[in-house]
């Protein structure tokens, strides 16, 4: 049986994912799925390090500029998204690319989503306008006393997971933690986990760079032009809340200019704690792309 094959490549913001994507996906003359929560929103560009309109004409990609700030956007619909883009490529071509940074959208696509219970729209509203008055400091409090599985195992610097933590377990009296049972799914197609890495000095050194290139094209600019909307769930972001505090007079520009490259490493280090967890993942420099067209040929090669 001749099964079809997604390569995905993962890693921490900067480590160089779009050229290696590209990359392979020429090589086998096919096309790109982008796992990236912050991409799809055509009103974010600079500040999501979107692939240039160069990279987006060589290889066709999906998730990029599909969707409105103003969507609900979450990894149960980029599954449904995905699997359906994948069976686009997968009329054309034996192979498909997948790639991008946030770990949850990867897993919802490789092996499904845990069934989560509906919630009470009143009680999200309850949490986010306290947490807007109160802060992160007291969200992460309020975890710690209701939900303490989930404040000693979870992402406890994400207010979107600590106030989707408090919404379950005061709308059902149960940890979150209950409902992640880890659930798997199989996909009838061959899955290739590649993760890309490198020294942290180098990757620290990429990240710095990447943030004075995009105040350069004009990330200051793009911010205020989204201003209006900055209490949009895709707005909460690193990139973009940090400019808000020097629009808003809080901050100065260059405070704004190095929380971002701190909080930017800050978020490398919780992608890759993520993917390292995964031991079905293979670790190569984002340069060794002939060691992933070897290790992608090895696989399809046994599936023939």
């Amino acid at each position: 049986m001749n099964k079809k094959t997604c390569v995905i490549l993962a890693g921490p913001t900067a480590v160089g994912k779009t050229a290696a994507a590209i990359e392979i996906a020429r090589h086998f003359n096919t096309e790109i799925i982008s796992a990236d929560s912050r991409q799809c929103f055509k009103e974010m560009n600079i500040g999501v390090a979107k692939p240039s309109p160069e990279e987006l004409k060589q290889v066709h990609h999906y998730f990029i500029s599909t969707h409105s700030i103003h969507d609900t956007v979450n990894a149960a619909v980029f599954e449904q998204y995905a699997l359906h883009a994948i069976d686009k490529i997968f009329q054309q071509q034996d192979i498909a690319v997948v790639t991008g940074g946030t770990g949850l959208y990867i897993k919802a696509f490789c092996a499904g989503l845990d069934d989560m219970p509906p919630l009470s729209p009143e009680i999200r509203t309850v949490i986010q306008d306290q947490y807007q008055q109160h802060g992160l400091a007291w969200l992460q409090q309020q975890v710690k006393e209701q939900d303490p599985l989930y404040y000693t195992t979870g992402e406890i610097q994400n207010p979107q997971r600590l106030m989707r933590a408090l919404e379950v377990i005061q709308a059902t009296g149960q940890s979150i933690r209950t409902f992640q049972q880890q659930k798997k799914v199989t996909r009838p197609f061959n899955i290739i986990k590649l993760g890309l890495e490198l020294p942290k000095p180098e990757l620290h050194a990429r990240i710095n760079t990447r943030v004075d290139i995009m105040m350069k094209q004009g990330l200051l600019e793009e911010v205020e032009t989204l201003l209006p909307y900055k209490e949009l769930n895709a707005l909460q972001t690193v990139g973009y809340s940090e400019l808000y505090e020097y629009l808003e007079g809080k901050i100065s520009q260059q405070q704004a200019i190095d929380q971002i490259k701190t909080n930017t490493r800050h978020y490398a280090k919780r992608q890759m704690t993520w993917f390292k967890k995964d031991g079905e993942m293979e670790w190569l420099s984002p340069e060794a792309i002939g060691e992933m067209v070897n290790r992608v040929d090895q696989v399809t090669r046994k599936s023939n």
